[in-house]
């Protein structure tokens, strides 16, 4: 009796081909309940053989039909396994389909499926934070985060659709083929219960699918830049644009080699989200932070002036450094300078902060560190804690007059877009600003503090507000009906090429 079971069970396992039922990942929508991401029917196509040799000739049989190169087939050859369904085009053309259902007879062993496609409504003006997906590669099969997933799984790559992939997922079901002792299939196993699976889970930005559309649409052609808004409530993301951009609908339909090392060579780095991996000197957009510095450590005060005027430049230490007005802004106080964006003037409060307390400050504030996003690959930003990072990074070890770089936002400073907004978020709030989140309701415990008193804050507000004031140095740059525009703009240097600045700026409305 214990062998005729044995042998009956191995008799069922021979003619049954589990087949996975898939299930659409989550519906992803904006702060207004707006779809930007959901699925649409898709086809995939599978090959249900007994043995390699008919796996391989399964494979060269619908070669023309789906385009599959040789390169193709030797990876698929690598994942089959006995008695496992293997995917071949798990978004195949529809037109394609149409063939290989119409001819059926000449594929045995090839089963088409539908399944949810995924769709990205308005891919490219949100490709950078939605990301994309594709199918789940070797090396995170064998990663600990993948354990339970299986070949043919698509996976979130980069952006939300990574971050939140467990939630997005879903569980994939299960039914069953019936196959013939020669492999051929059957159809469905008749009294067999199918296991549906269960949908991913939908989820809710804080991101306005208009104003990223709007950005969309008025940034200039091929201009790599980026555009960051929070929510000074909670910290939320409205818009974390980033160019250029990408189509996150190539890649599900699937890329070809040519197209993604064309992607990954091309040197406007489409696929860097300058957001929050760019790194750049942020210049006079951090001007702010010396002054707020300086104010917390009471070596100026509002109204005070510094001893020597502006000409246009001064020396230091033998070397002749010069502001952005030839002629000189003269004799000018906190807010002046703010407004004209004096480099002479924070000169001058560099050396009274010193180099030392400086970097102290400037690491205690937080421009070391990442702003805590819920997006993968945050940079941290670049920021000397001592002056051993100079011996560190350059071979050398830093006189006090480093300080005048680093006062006007230059040196060995580099920030994100990202944390130069919740920076100046903090400024137009009580001194603290929430961790910036894209995940509506995620409600962040985590708190950036300025520690600066409500009297020095509501002085850098006084100067942001005279930048944008008429005779202010960004007064053309941030005028809005019905808002009063507070901000800083800033000229970094770019090292890749001198000849064109890194163009910023930061503000309130």
């Amino acid at each position: 009796m214990l062998q005729s079971s044995d042998y009956i069970l191995r008799s069922e396992s021979n003619r049954l081909r589990p087949l996975p039922v898939e299930v659409p990942r989550g519906t992803v929508f904006d702060r207004h309940g707006r779809v930007v991401v959901d699925n649409v029917p898709g086809y995939v196509v599978y090959i249900l053989r007994g043995s390699r040799e008919a796996t391989r000739q399964s494979l060269e049989e619908l070669r023309p039909h789906l385009g599959i190169s040789d390169e193709r087939i030797e990876i698929l050859m690598e994942r089959v396994r006995r008695h496992e369904p293997l995917v071949v085009d798990y978004d195949a053309d529809f037109s394609a389909v149409s063939v290989l259902e119409e001819q059926r007879e000449k594929f045995p062993g090839v089963f088409i499926e539908t399944r949810p496609k995924r769709r990205y409504i308005s891919g490219e003006a949100m490709s950078h934070v939605l990301g994309y997906v594709t199918e789940i590669t070797a090396e995170e099969l064998a990663s600990d985060r993948f354990a339970d997933y299986e070949q043919g799984i698509l996976v979130g790559k980069v952006g939300i659709e990574r971050q939140y992939e467990e939630r997005l997922q879903g569980r994939r079901g299960t039914r069953y083929l019936e196959v013939d002792a020669r492999g051929r299939i059957v159809g469905p196993l008749a009294g067999n219960e199918e296991d549906s699976g269960e949908p991913g889970e939908n989820i809710h930005l804080t991101l306005d699918l208009e104003l990223m559309e709007w950005i969309h649409h008025i940034f200039p052609d091929s201009l790599p830049g980026a555009v960051v808004a929070l929510d000074p409530d909670d910290g939320g993301v409205l818009a974390l644009y980033s160019a250029p951009t990408f189509d996150p609908n190539a890649f599900v339909e699937g890329m070809s080699d040519e197209e993604w090392k064309s992607l990954q060579s091309d040197p406007q780095m489409p696929l860097l989200n300058r957001t929050v991996m760019g790194l750049y000197p942020p210049a006079s957009t951090w001007k702010l932070a010396t002054a707020g510095i300086a104010l917390d450590l009471g070596v100026v005060g509002p109204h005070e002036e510094m001893p020597i005027p502006c000409t246009g430049g001064m020396e230091y230490g033998g070397v002749y450094r010069g502001c952005w007005l030839s002629e000189g802004h003269g004799f000018l106080d906190l807010a002046g300078a703010i407004a004209h964006s004096c480099n002479v003037y924070f000169y001058q409060l560099g050396l009274r902060i010193g180099l030392d307390p400086i970097l102290e400050a400037g690491t205690r504030i937080g421009f070391s560190e990442q702003c805590g996003i819920d997006l993968p690959q945050e940079s941290r930003g670049i920021f000397p804690s001592e002056r051993d990072f100079w011996d560190r990074r350059f071979g050398y070890q830093p006189m006090e007059g480093e300080v005048l770089s680093l006062a006007i936002g230059q040196g060995p400073n580099s920030q994100t877009p990202l944390k130069m907004a919740q920076f100046y978020l903090a400024l137009a709030r009580d001194g603290s600003a929430p961790a910036p989140h894209i995940i509506e309701n995620l409600n962040p415990e985590d708190e950036w503090r300025l520690n600066l008193s409500q009297e020095s804050l509501e002085q850098l507000r006084v100067g942001l507000r005279a930048v944008t004031a008429p005779g202010g140095t960004a007064q053309y740059w941030a005028s809005l009906e019905h808002w009063e525009v507070l901000g800083k703009s800033g000229s970094g240097q770019n090292a890749q090429d001198l000849e064109r600045s890194h163009a910023w700026f930061a503000g309130m409305a």
